[in-house]
Protein backbone atom coordinates (compact mmCIF):
# COMPACT_ATOMS: atom_id res chain seq x y z
CA UNK A 1 0.00 0.00 0.00
CA UNK A 2 2.96 2.31 0.59
CA UNK A 3 4.62 1.83 -2.31
CA UNK A 4 1.51 2.72 -4.57
CA UNK A 5 0.75 6.04 -1.95
CA UNK A 6 4.12 6.99 -2.96
CA UNK A 7 3.96 6.15 -6.76
CA UNK A 8 0.90 8.10 -7.10
CA UNK A 9 2.48 11.17 -5.33
CA UNK A 10 5.18 11.26 -7.20
CA UNK A 11 2.64 10.93 -10.59
CA UNK A 12 1.10 14.08 -9.29
CA UNK A 13 4.31 16.10 -8.13
CA UNK A 14 6.27 15.28 -10.91
CA UNK A 15 4.53 17.79 -13.59
CA UNK A 16 4.32 20.41 -10.70
CA UNK A 17 8.24 20.69 -11.15
CA UNK A 18 9.11 19.86 -15.04
CA UNK A 19 9.00 23.40 -15.65
CA UNK A 20 12.59 24.77 -14.82
CA UNK A 21 14.76 27.83 -15.20
CA UNK A 22 18.72 28.53 -14.93
CA UNK A 23 19.89 32.20 -15.45
CA UNK A 24 23.10 33.22 -16.46
CA UNK A 25 24.69 36.10 -16.88
CA UNK A 26 28.09 37.22 -18.90
CA UNK A 27 30.53 39.70 -18.13
CA UNK A 28 30.05 43.28 -19.53
CA UNK A 29 30.35 44.16 -23.12
CA UNK A 30 30.28 47.52 -24.74
CA UNK A 31 28.52 48.64 -27.83
CA UNK A 32 28.53 52.21 -29.39
CA UNK A 33 25.87 52.93 -31.05
CA UNK A 34 23.14 55.88 -31.91
CA UNK A 35 19.72 55.67 -29.74
CA UNK A 36 16.92 55.35 -32.12
CA UNK A 37 14.12 55.56 -28.69
CA UNK A 38 12.54 53.66 -26.52
CA UNK A 39 9.76 50.85 -27.11
CA UNK A 40 7.44 48.93 -24.94
CA UNK A 41 9.84 46.05 -25.53
CA UNK A 42 13.36 48.15 -24.67
CA UNK A 43 15.67 50.62 -25.82
CA UNK A 44 16.72 50.73 -29.30
CA UNK A 45 20.01 51.61 -30.22
CA UNK A 46 21.52 51.90 -34.29
CA UNK A 47 24.98 50.53 -34.52
CA UNK A 48 26.94 50.17 -37.56
CA UNK A 49 29.50 47.54 -39.14
CA UNK A 50 31.02 46.07 -42.18
CA UNK A 51 27.44 45.35 -43.45
CA UNK A 52 25.74 48.07 -42.67
CA UNK A 53 22.95 49.41 -40.21
CA UNK A 54 22.05 46.75 -37.53
CA UNK A 55 19.96 47.68 -34.40
CA UNK A 56 20.19 46.33 -31.04
CA UNK A 57 17.62 46.66 -28.33
CA UNK A 58 18.35 46.50 -24.45
CA UNK A 59 15.63 44.82 -22.42
CA UNK A 60 16.43 46.61 -19.04
CA UNK A 61 18.70 49.57 -17.54
CA UNK A 62 20.38 50.38 -14.59
CA UNK A 63 18.20 53.09 -12.45
CA UNK A 64 21.66 55.08 -12.24
CA UNK A 65 21.97 55.25 -15.66
CA UNK A 66 18.19 55.89 -15.62
CA UNK A 67 19.05 59.40 -13.04
CA UNK A 68 21.90 60.69 -15.68
CA UNK A 69 20.36 59.56 -19.20
CA UNK A 70 16.25 59.70 -19.57
CA UNK A 71 16.12 57.81 -22.36
CA UNK A 72 12.32 57.30 -21.66
CA UNK A 73 12.02 61.12 -23.36
CA UNK A 74 12.41 61.58 -27.26
CA UNK A 75 15.16 63.81 -26.36
CA UNK A 76 18.38 61.86 -26.57
CA UNK A 77 17.10 60.45 -30.09
CA UNK A 78 20.18 60.64 -32.17
CA UNK A 79 22.64 61.22 -29.43
CA UNK A 80 25.95 58.44 -29.86
CA UNK A 81 26.74 56.32 -26.67
CA UNK A 82 29.14 53.99 -25.72
CA UNK A 83 26.45 51.32 -24.09
CA UNK A 84 28.17 49.13 -21.24
CA UNK A 85 25.73 45.88 -20.51
CA UNK A 86 25.42 42.74 -19.58
CA UNK A 87 23.58 39.15 -21.03
CA UNK A 88 21.58 37.23 -19.10
CA UNK A 89 20.47 34.35 -20.64
CA UNK A 90 17.65 32.25 -18.88
CA UNK A 91 17.36 28.56 -19.68
CA UNK A 92 13.45 27.59 -19.03
CA UNK A 93 12.57 23.91 -19.53
CA UNK A 94 9.05 23.31 -21.33
CA UNK A 95 7.03 20.49 -19.84
CA UNK A 96 7.97 18.78 -22.69
CA UNK A 97 11.53 18.75 -22.37
CA UNK A 98 12.71 21.31 -24.51
CA UNK A 99 15.27 23.62 -23.64
CA UNK A 100 14.62 27.61 -24.61
CA UNK A 101 17.36 30.16 -23.82
CA UNK A 102 15.35 33.57 -23.03
CA UNK A 103 18.37 36.31 -23.65
CA UNK A 104 17.97 40.14 -21.35
CA UNK A 105 20.35 42.54 -22.32
CA UNK A 106 20.97 45.17 -19.67
CA UNK A 107 22.22 48.51 -20.29
CA UNK A 108 25.04 49.02 -16.65
CA UNK A 109 26.72 52.07 -17.99
CA UNK A 110 25.96 54.79 -20.74
CA UNK A 111 28.67 57.54 -21.85
CA UNK A 112 28.14 59.96 -24.58
CA UNK A 113 30.38 60.37 -27.65
CA UNK A 114 30.58 63.75 -28.77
Amino acid sequence: MKAISIAVICFVMVPLFSLTSVIRQSDSETFEGVFDGKEDYGYNFIGFDDEGEYTMTFHDIAPSVLKTFNLKSDSLIGTKFLVTFTTSIETETDEDGYDNDLETYTITSLKQIK
